[in-house]
């Protein structure tokens, strides 16, 4: 059994950062990639940034310049930093890896930029 424990969002003001934190946890014998990905309310989910094992990295273009993501192998940790939110970057947000034989995702955070 593996579990993603997610952390680290809440409301703050445009302009402001945010850290998210996703922990994997279980019978995990190795991740490929870890991804963040995000669903507005009426909005499709989608892709925000992804890690591969080798440290290659990917993102949205909407979030590119202002988000960072980065990985703990040890840990089997994900981590997205967030810089200069914006209020379309209110939702909620997933994390994902993906390991030899399928996919898990988290749970979600909350993330609402707003004054």
């Amino acid at each position: 059994q593996v579990q993603l424990v997610e952390s680290g969002g809440g409301l703050v003001q445009p302009g402001g950062s945010l850290r998210l934190s996703c922990a994997a946890s279980g019978s995990i014998f190795s991740i490929n990639a870890m991804g963040w990905y995000r669903q507005a309310p009426g909005k499709e989910r989608e892709l925000v940034a992804a890690i591969t094992n080798g440290g290659s990295t990917a993102y949205a273009d909407s979030v590119k310049g202002r988000f960072t993501i980065s990985r703990d192998n040890a840990k089997n940790t994900v981590y997205l930093q967030m810089n200069s939110l914006k209020p379309e970057d209110t939702a909620v947000y997933f994390c994902r890896i993906l390991t030899g034989t399928r996919d898990y995702w988290g749970q979600g955070t909350q993330v609402t930029v707003s004054s």
